[in-house]
């Protein structure tokens, strides 16, 4: 099949069902979703639960086998660098942890952005004191840890269990123009955060007052942008369907339960609206019956937003064979 051609407001995510990602194989045909049995679902279901479990106890070994690790490659520093060292690395696990124990939506940002900066701590401590046991542990587990984190089932866990009621939460994955942005950020903000401190300790003052001035201005403002988004999410609830999203969206989306017409991996020729960002991977087309009402978030170009009016929305979910799944229980699908 040749590559579509892309018109103006035509979804870049068209995939034909039989390429989709984990679980779509089988939510690719509504009848076989609509047979699933009752241990199906509870499989589908547990499978966040092993991922944050998983997160959990990669993190309690990181502090079992990383004490030793960090404390040594901190060694022939300042009792002051050693001092402030230890407390910034157990401020910053403490925190994940207390995360982990009572996950959220805060939990999964927090997560996100502490997580990797440990494997980074692994790699710098590994450097300076050389590869052994207690390092080649800390390294493999804060790498472990950092894919479980950024992984669907992962954030599905941590969103759902903010969700009320008999609302379930996934998250949708972000849109491909935050990729670069986002990880440049994080980096000033992990390198300002963890080197500012430290070089106060050292008595660096002419180096240690602005980085940790930048330190303060980046721990302020970026943990916010960072968050946003973890709070895109596909909602389905008993009315309905909605789409929470400020990213890309100016006001919520409400696909009232009566008039959705079909949930379906989007095909190449779709022409329903594009609400991904766009972002990367398989979207999920919702066709409607009735021309919904769609309000774009502001750009420089267009401050107040763009409303449209659309029969069907395309949305790129992290994991769509688990919203076809769930969907498939009281939505049309296929």
């Amino acid at each position: 099949m040749p590559p579509p051609t892309k018109s103006p407001g035509e979804s870049p995510h068209g995939r034909e069902g039989d390429q989709s990602n984990e679980g779509d194989a089988s939510a690719a045909g509504g009848t076989q979703i609509a047979t699933t049995g009752r241990t199906g679902t509870s499989s589908r279901r547990s499978t966040p639960v092993v991922a944050l479990w998983a997160a959990r106890l990669l993190w309690l070994v990181v502090a079992a086998a990383g004490g030793a690790g960090f404390g040594d490659a901190l060694s022939d520093r300042s009792r002051a660098v050693q001092l402030t060292g230890t407390v910034l690395l157990w401020v910053g696990w403490a925190a994940v942890a207390a995360m982990l124990a009572l996950p959220g939506v805060i939990g999964l940002t927090l997560s996100r952005t502490v997580v990797p900066a440990g494997a980074v701590v692994a790699v710098a401590a590994t450097v300076a004191r050389g590869l052994d046991t207690s390092t080649a542990v800390t390294l493999t587990t804060t790498a472990l840890a950092t894919l479980v984190v950024a992984s669907g089932e992962f954030g599905e866990a941590m969103v759902q269990a903010s969700a009320y009621g008999h609302e379930r939460r996934f998250l949708l994955t972000p849109p491909a123009a935050f990729y670069v942005p986002t990880a440049v950020s994080w980096m000033v903000l992990v390198a300002a955060a963890a080197t500012g401190p430290l070089l106060l300790a050292a008595r660096n003052w002419v180096v240690g007052v602005p980085v940790t001035a930048i330190a303060t201005v980046v721990v302020w403002f970026l943990p916010t942008r960072f968050h946003r988004l973890s709070r895109r999410w596909l909602v389905l609830v008993p009315a309905g369907v909605v789409i929470h999203d400020h990213v890309v969206l100016g006001e919520t989306v409400m696909l009232r339960d009566g008039t959705v017409r079909r949930i379906r991996l989007a095909l190449a020729d779709t022409q329903a609206a594009d609400l991904t960002g766009p972002a990367g991977g398989h979207a999920i087309e919702i066709t409607v019956a009735e021309p919904v009402g769609v309000v774009f978030a502001g750009t420089r170009q267009q401050p107040n937003g763009r409303a449209i009016h659309a029969r069907g929305v395309l949305v790129a979910p992290t994991r769509p064979g688990r919203v076809l799944a769930a969907a498939a229980e009281r939505l049309p699908v296929g």
